[in-house]
């Protein structure tokens, strides 16, 4: 079952993707997709500021505060979830109070600027990174329209249905500019949007209350704001902290995946047949686990799995291993001892690779339960194992052996067909056919585009 720290890891490594692409240029397609995000957005903030804003009704002391405090703010990120934030809600609840509804779009994206200039002009950022502020800034447009449609006044607990109106349009415009930037990118799809906004939406939630009693107290003495300061750098410092234990923990992951490839690579120097088999078998579990849409700590099992389920056969004799010929009644019963020898190793190593070593015991039992070596059936095998066993069974197929040559892939399928309920699950065979049959299409579009066309055929045919 997985854990928190499972998704933890997980997220982390999807924060750490996310934060080197923050620190590279922008692509001339990212860049194409801020001309209309941020474009869109300061037409419509300058807009908004010229048709709605009363004149001299803009008080620059006050205004300033809030952009000077909201800069300072959003330097701080934490992560929650799937992603990261800011605790700009803080702020950005006393602006509305402050700064005239129309002029607040404005603001944001000036202070979201300023917080990203000192690392441009320290190299850190490029320079098109900084000018993604204006896109950034669209969730301020919604409480904008709000409380200049509704006019609510100074801080009052009876405008209530006002206060969660704004935040209601917040989360509106925010979402629609992060659904239309990252549709336009080709990035992640809504779905997975949606799983990471919440987090987000989640923790402005929490910091709105805590804005609004900023704002009770700032009108009439705007200084006030700059009071959030501490406690933005309060949670500026709990961030760091949790953000170096993921870091270790996270470490502590590559170190197993290393120990994982090294035990990898011992095997292979025993059997070289095994090492790129092994390779081949991951690739291939993981596409499946894709399919079957596996959560991220069957999935890292899986690969785990995969990677090491041959790894018992270090304690099987050369020359059982590499025999030209059939094995023997005796043969055959040391030789079904190395996923006990698997897991066993496994479990020397602790953590989390004990349940690896699950899975790696479990790697040939059958379905119908006539596997071995604990004769298990159906879903009393792990899920991993039965996605394991249909890709080593695929791989060993469609791969030259010292006694046998390689059947084609659609012999191979054929087989696994004609196994699903005995020796292999049918939901992992079903997935497995799905996988191989779309690469297969894929490589073969890719084959049509070489020059020669008759290359087409013999690229399919080299492949497999």
């Amino acid at each position: 079952m997985p854990t928190p720290l499972d998704h933890q890891l997980d997220a982390q490594q999807a924060l750490a993707q996310a934060r080197e692409r923050e620190a590279a240029p922008l692509s001339p397609r990212e860049r194409a997709v801020e001309l209309v995000v941020g474009g869109g957005f300061i037409a419509a903030a300058v807009s908004l500021a010229v048709l709605a804003l009363p004149s001299g009704s803009f008080h620059w002391g006050a205004a300033s505060i809030c952009v000077l405090a909201l800069a300072a703010v959003s330097r701080v990120e934490f992560d929650v979830g799937v992603a990261y934030t800011r605790p700009l809600q803080i702020v950005l609840v006393p602006m509305l109070f402050l700064v005239p509804a129309a002029a607040v779009p404005l603001c944001v994206a000036a202070a979201l600027t300023l917080a990203k200039t000192p690392e441009m002009l320290l190299g850190r950022r490029p320079p098109g990174r900084v000018l993604m502020a204006a896109g950034d800034s669209w969730f301020a447009f919604g409480p904008a329209l709000v409380f200049l449609a509704a006019s609510p006044g100074n801080p009052d607990g009876r405008d209530w249905p006002i206060y969660l109106a704004a935040l209601v349009a917040q989360f509106a415009f925010d979402s629609a500019a992060s659904f239309v930037r990252d549709g336009l990118n080709g990035g992640v799809s809504v779905r997975e949007q949606l799983y990471e906004i919440r987090w987000i939406q989640l923790v402005d939630t929490l910091l709105a209350p805590a804005g609004l009693a900023f704002a009770f107290a700032a009108v009439g003495r705007p200084w006030i704001v700059l009071l959030v300061l501490p406690l933005a750098g309060l949670m500026a410092m709990f961030a760091r902290e949790r953000a170096a234990r993921l870091a270790s923990v996270l470490e502590l992951s590559r170190t197993y995946r290393g120990t994982a490839l090294v035990l990898g690579n011992v095997v292979e120097a025993d059997d070289a047949y095994t090492g790129m088999h092994s390779e081949g078998v991951v690739d291939l579990s993981l596409a499946v686990a894709d399919e079957m849409g596996l959560d991220p700590a069957r999935r890292r099992n899986l690969e785990f799995g995969a990677l090491l389920h041959d790894v018992g056969k270090i304690a099987v004799t050369k020359e059982i291993i590499n025999k030209p010929g059939p094995l023997d009644d005796r043969e055959w019963e040391i030789m079904r001892r190395h996923t006990i020898e698997g897991q066993r190793l496994l479990d020397k190593v602790g953590g989390f690779m004990r349940e690896v070593g699950l899975v790696v015991r479990s790697t040939h039992e059958r379905y119908d339960g006539g596997g071995y070596p604990d004769g298990l059936s159906g879903e009393q095998t792990p899920l991993e194992a039965r996605i394991v066993c249909c890709c080593d069974a695929f791989s060993a197929m469609t791969t030259d052996r010292s006694y046998r040559k390689a059947r084609s892939v659609c012999e191979a399928l054929e087989e696994l067909e004609r196994c699903s309920g005995s020796q292999f699950d049918p939901a992992v065979v079903e997935a497995l056919v799905t996988v191989v049959r779309r690469r297969a299409e894929r490589e073969l579009d890719a084959a049509a585009l070489l020059p020669d066309p008759g290359s087409a055929v013999r690229h399919i045919e080299a492949s497999g």
